[in-house]
């Protein structure tokens, strides 16, 4: 559970008013289990027996994985899923979701999702074909491939290599692979822009020492891949990964995306999804994670990382060189929690039943997931057509217990569906600020009414003023953070509903903190009253 939410730091009317528990948003459009070709994929049959025996335990897997995908889903109120299972060298299930798109059927095996930070395992393999192809060596500096690249320390500068990029321990800040999410810059050199303003900024620690999740590793290295290679980055992944697993729903430009039938993304406003589809793309970010694909082009993604990296007569990468993406390079760790360890563009995790490769994927409208089980034979992906920074934590712990199922396990029981019950709950915050302005203006118009109400000016501090006033400076704060954060332009794009919130409730805050207190201190110094009412005034102070 501590992994799932530090990470992650990588139907209206039933989604507004159904139970937290068991009343859920409608994701019965569900498409049945179906394969590439429309048929169902299994693995190659023994002797009889022990091939039923062997199917029979296969599809209660999988059944038990889609009910508990459907549960969940319903749960968060999630518009639409795709996934895929692979079994050794074959697709072993498919299986679509609730809708693609508002009002249509439930994804297809062909229907293109973003994939996020999945983009990063792509990235990795293009790298290490290229270290294959003698044109890029991993402890070679990355200036060899870049002469023009620098940051603020130029021993630092001379010291990062590919491997370093590739790990994720090049000490540059998780900050600094961010900040470009919100940047729009459409132009074809826009990642070589944002890779040249690294020039100014100091890395976090010396290459080489520890690991620090960044983007921009991922988004040098695609620059790395079109220097040594000659291919733009879209071209290289398009002829050299696509092409060869026969991956024809997967792309690296939105617009071709769209005209494959891109199921419609989502931004979820206090647990409600939104559709979002012009979401413009970060396209200066596009080597880290703003590929697109599908369940069944991933599937065979999968099949290649489970089998030495071939794929039916294409053979991407050799056995040797995919063993080294997903050994253990570093310990990974963020806040003191352990994750694990770090590969090339794979978390490397160990679990109680062997080994498990995984990474997750988020863009503000999409998320995904995908999971290798190299002693089972078995891998999963998961495409969803939704996200929020909040729930991006419970869409990956929903994820790993969908592979937890598939490895044999038990799946955590953390109730994910209280999620978007706490994001509607932020909506409580301008309700209360309303009540105690109505609240506010009754209690002056009694003391206006009977001046012997009013409480003396150590009572009027105590009870009044100070304490209500901590949740309003409290907002203020909230909201100054949010605009002087370095990461302010990418919470709004990527947790709209509470920025927007904090900052038009931090700003609300500040005025009626003065607007309120002011009115009560005028309202107490309008004078002692006289009479029995003047007595009641006078003894109260």
């Amino acid at each position: 559970m501590l992994k799932t939410v530090c990470l992650a730091l990588l139907g209206l009317a039933p989604c507004l008013w159904g139970a937290a528990g068991d009343a859920h948003c409608d994701t019965r459009s569900a498409a049945p289990p179906l394969e590439a070709g429309g048929r169902m994929v299994g693995a190659a049959e023994g002797p009889a027996a022990h091939g039923e025996l062997a199917n029979a335990s296969r599809d209660a897997t999988y059944r038990e994985i889609d009910a508990y995908l459907e549960r969940q889903m319903a749960r968060l109120c999630i518009p639409g899923a795709a996934l895929a299972i692979v079994e050794g060298d074959t697709i072993g299930h498919l299986r679509g979701f609730g809708q693609a798109r508002t009002g249509e059927r439930a994804p297809t095996p062909q229907t293109p999702f973003f994939i996020g930070s999945l983009t990063k395992s792509f990235t990795a393999l293009a790298v290490m074909q290229l270290v294959e192809a003698g044109k890029v060596e991993l402890d070679s500096p990355v200036q060899r491939y870049l002469p023009w690249f620098r940051v603020a320390d130029p021993e630092a500068s001379a010291q990062m290599t590919v491997r370093h990029l590739l790990s994720q321990t090049s000490g540059l800040s998780q900050t600094a692979g961010m900040i470009p999410l919100a940047d729009f810059d459409d132009s074809p050199d826009a990642v070589e822009r944002q890779a040249r303003g690294l020039a100014g900024l100091a890395p976090e620690r010396p290459a080489g020492l520890a690991w620090e999740y960044s983007n921009m590793n991922f988004n040098l290295l695609g620059l790395i891949i079109e220097a040594a290679s000659g291919e733009s980055y879209p071209a290289y992944i398009r002829n050299h990964i696509f092409a060869p697993l026969q991956m024809r729903h997967s792309h690296a430009s939105k617009a071709a995306a769209q005209g494959d039938g891109l199921a419609v993304g989502h931004r979820v406003w206090f647990g409600v999804p939104i559709p979002a589809p012009d979401l413009p793309v970060p396209i200066g970010s596009l080597p880290s994670g703003q590929l697109v694909s599908s369940a069944e082009d991933m599937a065979r993604y999968l099949i290649a990382h489970l089998n030495g990296g071939r794929y039916g007569d294409a053979q991407l990468l050799s056995p040797k060189g995919m063993a080294e993406m997903h050994r253990p390079a570093t310990r990974a760790a963020s806040m003191g929690v352990e994750m694990g360890a770090y590969g090339m563009g794979w978390f490397v995790e160990e679990t109680d039943r062997g080994t498990r490769l995984w990474h997750h994927g988020q863009v503000p409208d999409f998320f995904a997931y995908m999971a290798v089980l190299p002693e089972q034979g078995r891998g999963l992906v998961l495409l969803v057509n939704a996200n929020q920074l909040i729930l991006n934590f419970a869409l990956l712990g929903v994820s790993e217990g969908a592979a937890a199922l598939l490895d044999g396990a038990e799946p955590d029981r953390f109730p994910w569906g209280v999620v978007p019950w706490i994001l509607r709950s932020f909506l409580l915050i301008p309700a209360i600020a309303l009540v105690d302005v109505f609240a506010t203006r009754r209690k002056l118009q009694r003391w206006r009414l009977d001046p012997g109400r009013r409480p003396g000016p150590g009572r009027l501090w105590a009870l009044h003023i100070l304490p209500p006033a901590v949740p309003y400076v409290a907002l203020v704060l909230t909201a100054f953070v949010l605009l002087t954060n370095a990461l302010r332009k990418m919470l709004l794009v990527f947790m709209p509903d509470l920025s927007w919130l904090g900052l038009l409730c931090g700003g609300f805050a500040l005025v009626w903190l003065f607007v309120r207190t002011w009115r009560m201190l005028t309202a107490s110094d309008a004078g002692a009253p006289s009479g029995q009412a003047g007595a009641r005034w006078r003894k109260r102070s």
